[in-house]
């Protein structure tokens, strides 16, 4: 049966893999998130829906050419918090639906913004700006999740949920000469594992399996000397922070494969 494709209109499931594996999923498969699944920093952007820079490097895409879904609806999009997800995604879901997808949380807690700050304000204000994220992740993020992961349960009650968590932004000790000190670098990626702990505590609350990127991406984030991650990039700012091809194909891609069968 023929499923939605963003890269421009109907797409034939069956000619996404000459040989399906074994255990592809009977009903529909849906990317819903943020710009870690839209694939923001893989390149290769999709014509339509150019506001949420989908990449056909994108690990939903892969894993739905390695598959071959009888559907498959590419929702996720760049900067979308747990709201935009709600507001805007949800609509791809129905009963058909056996396999939902997302990356979702770290707009919310104000990662952005905090990356900004220990950018260009010194290490105290750094600190300060983490602990905040903290306090946001512990705090309204938890409601959010909640809202959000009932509604995604609500629309879609036979899927499987897999939500995917983020890797560690730095590698400490790493190659990096100039730009944040180790300590802050420290901060970030603990804040990065409190976010984690938060999304897999409210997805197991919902049923949902939690796939925790982090040691795929382990020896590979910024400072390390093979980073599947970009650094900040002043000439491409949306990208930096994000996953490169490499890290959506090795790091992402075979952690749902484990966890998607």
């Amino acid at each position: 049966m023929p499923g939605q494709d963003d890269r421009g209109g109907q797409r034939d499931a069956g000619s996404a893999t000459a040989q399906a594996p074994p255990r592809a999923p009977a009903g529909g498969y849906v990317a819903l998130g943020d710009s870690y699944s839209s694939g923001v920093g893989a390149g290769d952007y999709l014509a339509s829906g150019k506001e949420c820079k989908r990449s056909s490097r994108a690990y939903p895409v892969l894993w739905a050419e390695a598959h071959a879904p009888a559907t498959f609806s590419f929702a996720a999009c760049n900067g979308a918090g747990t709201e935009d997800v709600l507001a805007e995604q949800l609509g791809h879901l129905s009963a058909r639906t056996s396999l939902v997808t997302l990356t979702v949380g770290g707009s919310d807690s104000g990662f952005a913004g905090t990356m900004a700050v220990c950018a260009i304000g010194g290490s105290e204000r750094c600190h300060t700006a983490v602990s905040r994220a903290v306090d946001t992740m512990d705090g309204t993020l938890t409601d959010r999740l909640d809202r959000l992961y009932t509604a995604i349960r609500d629309r879609a009650p036979a899927a499987r949920v897999v939500v995917l968590g983020y890797p560690h932004l730095y590698h400490l000790r790493g190659a990096c000469v100039l730009g944040l000190q180790d300590g802050e670098r420290a901060a970030l990626n603990d804040a990065v594992d409190h976010l984690n702990e938060v999304i897999a505590g409210r997805a197991a609350a919902h049923g949902f399996t939690f796939a925790d990127v982090t040691a795929a991406f382990a020896g590979h984030e910024i400072c390390s000397s093979r980073p599947w991650l970009h650094s900040v990039d002043i000439l491409a700012i949306t990208e930096s922070y994000h996953p490169t091809a490499p890290g959506q194909s090795l790091g992402y891609l075979p952690v749902l494969s484990r966890v998607s069968g």
